[in-house]
Formats: C-alpha cells, structure tokens, sequence
C-alpha cells in the first residue's frame, strides 16, 4: 500500500530531526499540551504497537484496550494510561519506537487495504488505519519540529492527510451535535510539488485556498486558522476551518490563536 509506504517516511524524517539533535532532551515540553518530546514518542509507540495488533493479533489487542477503558473511565488521562502500560523511558523508548514503526509499516505494506482492522471504536480498513497513523505521526511530529526550531520540508505524501481532511468534513460538525452543511465548500490547495489539489465543485459559494500543508495543519490542529495564510469566503467554510478535526475521539477544539509556533533559537 502506498500509505504504508508514506508512514514509513514520516517516521524516517522525524528519526533523523531526532538523530541530529544529537543529546537531546527528552523531557523538554512542546506546544501540545505541554507534552514532553518523550511523551509524544510514547504516545505514537503506542497507538503503533495497537494497529500492528489490530491487523495481526486482535486477541492481544482486546487484552490490551481493557486497562485502557478502565483507566480513562476512572479519570485517567491518556498519557497516564500510556505510562502505565509502555514503562520504557529515553532511549529505550526511542529505540522501542524505530522497531516498532519499522514492523508496522512492513505488515502493511503487504496487507490487503480492504482488510477490517478492530479499534477502540468502530472497525477500519487497513488503508483507513495506516493512514490515521501517517496522520498522527505528521500532526504530532509537528510539535517536536516547532520546538527544535526546524522548518519542515513536505511531500506530495501529505496528499493522505488532505484527504483525511476532506472526508472528515462531516464529522466536524457531527462530533460537535450539529448539522453538516449540504455541501462541502470548495477546497483548492497548492500541493508541496507545487501542483494545484482541487476537491468539490468550484461554483460553490463558499471556498478555502491555501497551500495543503497549512490546511493539513489546521484539520489535525496543531494550527489555529488565523495563524495559517488560508483564505475562505462564506460562513460554512469559516465554520469548518474554525473547528476541523480529522481525528476520532470527542470535539476536541483546535490551539488558540498564537498558541502553537516554530520555536526561534
């Protein structure tokens, strides 16, 4: 599957950012949340580790989402309930994180994308799986950039997570009890190869415009839309980029303006 294939080097660019940073530490905070970068890689090793055993062990995988329920049912957080199960820390973590995201790639690569993967909610398609996680290590990775201070050098490969962005269009209003619009608003998107990604009809009345990494931004929230150069026109687009989610879970709303940026040196 070609989105095995972009998870993979999702995962290879965020290992060299962290391989160059040379002693890094670990424990120093990003802009999620206050999440350290360890608490970001545990998070991903994780939710890896659970899709490789959505499509190759679900038994293990049921075993394992039990504590997890139980711990977010008794007020838990997630990451306390990540910390529990994954006890790893530094560089055993790192390491555990490079094998496993190596493993998973590998399984899916040679999977068949129609094949109905289990999850904490309804089941997914293998395809539907690697590419939520492509979606995840991108919007997540994106945190650690900032707060190294690197720029980041998209593909054509963020071309999944626009789509993810598309398709979820509905479930932004959904996951918030509200009506979807009848028509999804024109989308027209400068890819990072510079060709031009057009999505609905564009005689809409309401349109968004802008380059596809600032748009995959604002749908996996790691930038409120007032911090990106996305143009829209009409009320159904504001409303949409005012809160996309492309993510699974309950409405989580999107950073506050000027909360998430590059960190300068």
């Amino acid at each position: 599957m070609e989105q095995a294939k972009a998870f993979l080097e999702e995962c290879l660019d965020i290992d060299a950012l962290l391989g160059d940073a040379g002693s890094l530490d670990l424990s120093r905070p990003t802009g999620f949340k206050a999440w350290s970068i360890e608490t970001i890689l545990r998070h991903l090793h994780f939710w890896n580790q659970m899709a490789l055993w959505a499509l190759e062990n679900t038994d293990q995988l049921q075993q394992t989402l039990v504590p997890v329920m139980e711990g977010l049912t008794r007020g838990d957080s997630l990451t306390q309930v990540e910390g529990q199960i994954v006890l790893a820390e530094g560089d055993v973590l790192l390491s555990d994180w490079r094998e496993t995201y190596q493993q998973l790639a590998q399984s899916y690569s040679q999977a068949d994308p129609s094949q109905r993967c289990p999850w904490v909610g309804p089941s997914m398609s293998a395809r539907s799986c690697i590419t939520a996680r492509q979606m995840e290590t991108w919007a997540h990775g994106q945190a650690i950039y900032d707060e190294l201070g690197k720029v980041r050098s998209n593909t054509d490969r963020i071309h999944n997570i626009v789509i993810l962005g598309i398709n979820t269009f509905g479930w932004t209003f959904k996951v918030r009890g509200e009506a979807a619009p009848e028509k999804m608003p024109y989308v027209e998107l400068t890819a990072p190869s510079g060709v031009l990604w057009k999505f609905g009809e564009d005689d809409s009345v309401s349109a968004i415009r802008g380059t596809a990494e600032e748009f995959s931004q604002v749908v996996t929230q790691t930038r409120h839309v007032e911090d990106t150069e996305l143009s829209y026109t009409g009320e159904d687009a504001k409303r949409w980029l005012y809160n996309a989610q492309c993510f699974a879970g309950g409405p989580n709303p999107p950073p506050t303006p000027g909360s998430r940026f590059m960190r300068v040196s």
